[in-house]
């Protein structure tokens, strides 16, 4: 599935939270509705089988409560993708990345073999399921971790005993921690926790570009890794590294094709030249197809919750590359659409998780939510420690209707993209109103509840309040922008006409 991911540490951010964000994005060619809501314990299943690879799975019978974002068809299984658990440990799952073939021939991935006749029949040979993806992460290991550290352990075992049959770049955070884990192969994994200092972004290509071995087989401070990673490269003559230099994951285990240098590439180059801006001007970053692209640097100033739904919208503003023309950019029709843009018509979600150190435990989680292409949506926050989600983001179905947020979040892309110029005022506005509105409703419930005498029974039904109060607030401007998009987009209609019957 193709996405974009940030993780930001807590000495990166403007007020030291951990911040996981990752936009899903549907395939080429595709839309797949999302919608936001709670699994409760009793919810939760006790045996699991994937639709896709047919794993099974046996699973805890402690399960704690937490929010997910699946599809909204469940015709190809959950996808639960993002969210938090009532420990304030975040999940974000999966990026999608790239490898090469030394590590598929050493160690292949782990795809569903389908059964040869049917039972009884001579010949008869049963099906050989695979291994875990993209379908079940969230839902095998967030309900059980208390721990960023311990959500990396736990998905490493069972990468380890099922495999994968994709490679997958997995995140997780608490209030003090994030941890990036990257898939290699089949049944081997990596996992690097982001230095406090620093953003990351990781674009469909296998990210790490430095790790070290020796701590992740000594103190595991900052690396963890299957146990037999290092023979595994050995055996498997992996490491490219010149004699005395360092593993580069990058070179070792990801790719550096002409696909990616279109595909995933640039859309690192975009973030980090909007967050990097003095490393930009210096020129360490004026090339866009670059494979040495860091994986995490420290950024200018620290960052937002804005800076990072700005970035997952970015489509090459103020370069050659940006798609929608605009004066000075210097683009022509060779540059515009060379590369494929963060803010795609087929973002299906944007998850932010946003875990606040100041905040009370039954508050500190706040997981932002966007749908629909991030280029004209808002990005909204609600509080994570609740019973159930608004029915305005947790009922999507197949049906297009405006009582759905993803649905009129995609009327109002498809309106106002060929009108851009014309819509983006009043979609600017939107953008900056919801969430100021939002984060006010959220901040006067978390006052009114320090305030009170609520205690953690009953603190969910409270913030579950405070969130379908953000709704209504949310459907009230979401209906008005999709009026004035419809507007701007029924002018320019081609049959109109300037004379009128008056």
């Amino acid at each position: 599935m193709p996405c974009t991911t940030i993780l930001v540490g807590k000495s990166a951010s403007h007020d030291g939270s951990t911040i996981v964000a990752r936009n899903e994005d549907a395939p080429g060619g595709q839309f797949t509705p999302k919608r936001f809501v709670v699994v409760r314990p009793d919810e939760q299943p006790r045996h699991y089988r994937g639709v896709i690879s047919h794993v099974e799975v046996e699973l805890p019978d402690d399960p704690m409560r937490y929010t997910a974002l699946p599809n909204a068809l469940p015709d190809e299984g959950v996808w639960a993708e993002a969210g938090v658990n009532e420990a304030n440990v975040s999940m974000s799952a999966t990026e999608t990345l790239t490898t090469n073939e030394r590590v598929l021939a050493a160690d292949p991935l782990v795809a569903l073999v389908p059964a040869q006749g049917a039972p009884g029949e001579p010949g008869y040979v049963p099906e050989v399921p695979g291994g875990i993806g993209e379908e079940d992460m969230v839902t095998l290991i967030l309900p059980y971790v208390r721990s960023a550290r311990e959500g990396v352990l736990r998905l490493g075992g069972l990468l380890e005993r099922y495999g994968t049959y994709e490679m997958n770049g997995i995140a997780f955070s608490d209030v003090d921690e994030v941890w990036w884990l990257e898939t290699v192969g089949g049944h081997h994994w990596i996992a690097r926790r982001l230095p406090d200092d620093c953003y990351a972004t990781i674009p469909n290509q296998l990210g790490l570009d430095s790790f070290d071995l020796a701590d992740a087989f000594g103190a595991q401070r900052d690396h963890l890794c299957s146990p037999d990673l290092r023979a595994f490269i050995a055996q498997a003559h992996l490491d490219l590294a010149r004699p005395g230099d360092a593993l580069n994951p990058r070179d070792a285990f990801g790719s550096h094709s002409d696909a990616d240098h279109v595909y995933n590439t640039p859309r690192a180059w975009d973030i980090q030249h909007r967050l990097n801006a003095r490393a930009w001007a210096a020129g360490e970053l004026d090339d866009p197809e670059a494979d040495d692209i860091p994986w995490c640097r420290v950024p200018d100033r620290l960052l937002t919750i804005q800076d990072v739904k700005d970035a997952l919208s970015l489509h090459y503003q103020g370069t050659p590359f940006d798609p929608y023309e605009r004066r000075g950019d210097g683009g022509d029709a060779a540059t515009r659409g060379a590369y494929r843009p963060i803010g795609i018509n087929r973002n299906c979600e944007l998850s932010v998780v946003q875990i606040r150190p100041y905040a009370p435990a039954q508050t500190r989680a706040l997981q932002w939510v966007a749908l629909g292409c991030n280029v004209f949506n808002a990005l909204v926050p609600f509080f994570a420690n609740v019973d159930e989600t608004p029915a305005y983001l947790a009922n999507t179905g197949a049906r297009v209707t405006t009582d759905s947020f993803y649905w009129a979040n995609r009327l109002v892309a498809a309106l106002a993209d060929p009108h851009f110029g014309a819509c983006q005022p009043h979609v600017e506005r939107y953008q900056q109103r919801v969430p100021a509105e939002a984060m006010a409703v959220l901040g006067r419930a978390e006052r009114a509840l320090a305030e009170g005498d609520a205690d953690a029974a009953s603190a969910p039904a409270a913030l579950g309040r405070a969130n379908e109060r953000v709704a209504e607030l949310l459907r009230a401007r979401t209906d008005e922008l999709l009026g004035e998009v419809l507007r701007e987009a029924s002018l320019r209609m081609r049959n109109a006409f300037s004379r009128s019957d008056s």
